[in-house]
């Protein structure tokens, strides 16, 4: 058995559309089928992804972050994380669930940078380049740098592995900033 196609035919994709009752057939050729997948990829571009941290936050990415904070005069907060760290992915799914970081959230301006996106600016690293990391920034984009885990280990001061103490903090800077939070049980 033969197929015979002509070179018109060969790396050509059928695409099938079905619509109000009828198939409507089309033929792709590689290049504009890789741009229309790379158009509907990037229409989620400027929105910074949650990276496991929850979806019902505002991420957005550093550099827009910083803005926004100093526009909305609002704080910001990083979360400085890695797709492969161990502790970063026991953290992301206890950060998603919670109901207290997500209602002080609307207090801050939430960033999440995740491997290639961490700042290399030596200021978001103040105690050292460890995992997870979560500093509070004022508005003008300077590390708030007496905002600690007090909950935790001295030697790494920004490092959270529980939602009360991540909670504990961003209370504080919202007494800092004069901002209280809409619920009292927080």
């Amino acid at each position: 058995m033969s197929v015979n196609k002509t070179n018109s035919e060969i790396g050509v994709f059928k695409l099938g559309i079905y619509m109000s009752g009828k198939i409507f057939e089309m033929h792709l050729q590689p290049l504009f089928l890789f741009t229309l997948l790379l158009v509907i990829v990037n229409s989620r571009a400027g929105e910074a992804p949650d990276n496991g941290l929850g979806n019902q936050y505002d991420w957005q990415t550093l550099e827009e972050g910083l803005l926004k904070a100093k526009s909305t005069k609002k704080p910001l907060m990083l979360v400085i994380h890695k797709s492969w760290c161990g502790a970063c992915k026991a953290l992301k799914p206890k950060f998603a669930a919670s109901k207290g970081i997500q209602a002080l959230s609307s207090n801050f301006v939430m960033v999440n940078a995740m491997d290639s996106e961490e700042p290399s600016d030596k200021k978001y690293a103040p105690d050292g380049g460890y995992i997870p990391r979560i500093l509070f920034l004022s508005s003008e984009g300077d590390v708030l740098e007496d905002i600690v885990n007090d909950g935790g280990n001295p030697s790494y001061k920004y490092y959270y592995f529980g939602v009360s103490d991540i909670i504990s903090s961003m209370k504080k800077v919202i007494d800092l900033y004069g901002v209280h939070p809409v619920q009292d049980e927080l």
